[in-house]
């Protein structure tokens, strides 16, 4: 495995227990607040200006102005963010983190499976193979028995 397959693959397993710890807080914060939907608009609010502040600090603010030649639908992916963040926050009380993340985790799988598949967005084209299938399978496995 190469260093920089290592240190990437060590970022998104950080950024899987940022998102179990945002999820928990989350949920916390829609239990204080007494909904789930002001959890979300707070977890965004504060994200906006982290990201915001820390993308002025290093200088790519000027992407901002490239901003009114996109295509539209590519906005979409905030939409995406803003029904996982209240997804998570609304389903962590009843489901508990387990439970949750691995029904997060299999409907990543499966899109994943079906994009990789697809060659969506400019993607590389990854086949459907049975190894991948088997792992789905067994994510679905473990989502199964976090509930029983």
């Amino acid at each position: 495995m190469s260093p920089q397959t290592l240190v990437a693959l060590i970022v998104v397993a950080a950024a899987g227990v940022a998102l179990a710890t945002q999820g928990m807080l989350n949920a916390a914060l829609g239990r204080a607040a007494g909904s789930s939907l002001v959890a979300a608009t707070v977890s965004f609010g504060v994200g906006f200006i982290a990201l915001m502040t820390i993308t002025l600090l290093t200088g790519e603010g000027g992407g901002f102005g490239r901003l009114g030649s996109i295509r539209p639908w590519l906005l979409f992916g905030g939409l995406m963010g803003a029904f996982y963040v209240w997804s998570i926050a609304w389903g962590v009380p009843t489901l508990g983190v387990v439970s949750a993340f691995a029904a997060l985790i299999l409907g990543q799988m499966i899109a994943a499976l079906l994009f990789d598949a697809s060659g969506a967005f400019g993607l590389a084209v990854h086949d459907i193979t049975w190894k991948r299938i088997v792992a789905v399978a067994l994510v679905a496995a473990g989502m199964v028995m976090s509930r029983i």
